[in-house]
């Protein structure tokens, strides 16, 4: 059996990121302080990474998600803060103006046959220009403590523990199943040592990162939020007909027309759901910083496509993984936390991030002509 080196390149580039930033800052970037700090940076990167692989996946784009999660958060913020709502509708209104927005957006590329890149282009001048209008240019704050706590909480070290075992359980069951419908389809399985040996690495890094995380204060809060919503999407694109329609869609969208795809609507839910996530990643944002300002999740959008390209999500649609969207997004964290924590320049940050951007879509073009 061939080992595909292509399918762990993340891992091993992951692997090397820690090595040398954890040399370069004499152990400190893989303190548990430090891992605790950079899941909860990239935990605004990844929800909206998590929404960007569909849309990619689709063989569209959105240009407008950093413009999003400033207006949503603004709109949170503004409902705490001068109009005395509790955190619960703040949070739902956030979400719910995220859905709409993306409702809007994905009727004029579904519906009017506008290209994504033109109508998600206009909403980021949009959406920052009401934003600015609505807040009259202010930073709002402070917002109340149990809003708060959604960015800068932590889960208790027993919950932490438990949490992962129940991942680890599910992790195997999963697997048992998978192996069971294979067999009893009559297809190929690939022997058990391997797959449960795969299994079993994962449930020691998920048992090895809860116990790094509570050696400091337990696991954030919206790295579970991550979990939560990437296991819920890997639900979604893998085992329902909507995600198997958006790979297909992405994929040949002639094809799947033929097939009897309804396009418009795969194409409406799409951008309905990226929307949503706009809102979420708007909340955490906010939350995390205790104020929402109006240059608030500028060129997010940016840090999410490179994000879902460096995790593999092919920007000539039908190939994405959302795990792989996670990755990169972990990884484009930490290329920004490793380099910060060295006191290397912000120029030479953007630098790199770009150059590793074009390695990527080089990487994707690549293997297409292969």
């Amino acid at each position: 059996m061939k080992f595909d080196i292509q399918s762990y390149t993340l891992i091993i580039a992951l692997v090397v990121i820690a090595i040398i930033f954890g040399a370069f800052t004499s152990g400190e970037f893989l303190s548990s302080r430090n891992l605790s700090n950079l899941f909860t940076q990239m935990a605004v990167m990844s929800v909206l990474a998590v929404g960007m692989t569909l849309v990619i996946v689709a063989g569209h784009i959105d240009l407008s998600v950093g413009s999003i999660v400033g207006l949503t958060g603004g709109i949170a913020a503004m409902l705490q803060v001068w109009h005395g709502s509790n955190t619960v509708t703040a949070v739902l209104a956030a979400i719910i103006v995220g859905a709409v927005i993306g409702l809007w957006q994905g009727w004029w590329v579904a519906f009017r046959n506008v290209p994504a890149f033109i109508v998600t282009l206009g909403g980021m001048l949009i959406f920052r220009g009401i934003l600015i209008g609505i807040s009259k240019g202010q930073t709002i704050a402070p917002l109340s403590s149990s809003f708060g706590q959604i960015g800068n909480s932590f889960i208790p070290y027993v919950v932490g523990y438990i949490l992962a075992i129940i991942g680890v359980v599910l992790l195997f069951i999963s697997k048992i199943r998978s192996r069971a419908k294979r067999q009893s389809l009559g297809l190929n399985l690939s022997p058990a040592f391997l797959d449960y040996g795969k299994i079993t690495v994962y449930s020691v890094c998920i048992l090895f990162v809860t116990y790094m995380l509570n050696r400091y204060l337990g696991i954030p809060v919206p790295m579970l939020i991550v979990v939560i919503l990437a296991g819920i999407f890997l639900f979604v694109s893998h085992k329902t007909s909507f995600g198997r329609f958006t790979y297909a869609i992405g994929g040949n969208v002639e094809a799947a027309a033929l097939s009897g795809i309804n396009i418009k609507r795969n194409l409406l839910y799409v951008f309905i759901l990226m929307g949503a996530l706009a809102g979420v990643a708007g909340v955490l944002l906010t939350s995390r910083l205790n104020a929402a300002t109006v240059s608030a999740g500028t060129s997010y959008e940016l840090d999410a496509i490179a994000a879902c390209v460096i995790g593999g999500t092919s920007l000539m649609g039908g190939k994405g993984k959302i795990v792989g969207a996670i990755i990169g997004a972990l990884i484009m964290t930490s290329i920004d936390n490793g380099m910060s924590m060295m006191n290397i320049e912000a120029f030479w940050q953007y630098i790199v991030k770009g150059l590793i951007l074009i390695f990527a879509v080089w990487m994707d073009v690549s293997n297409q002509k292969r």
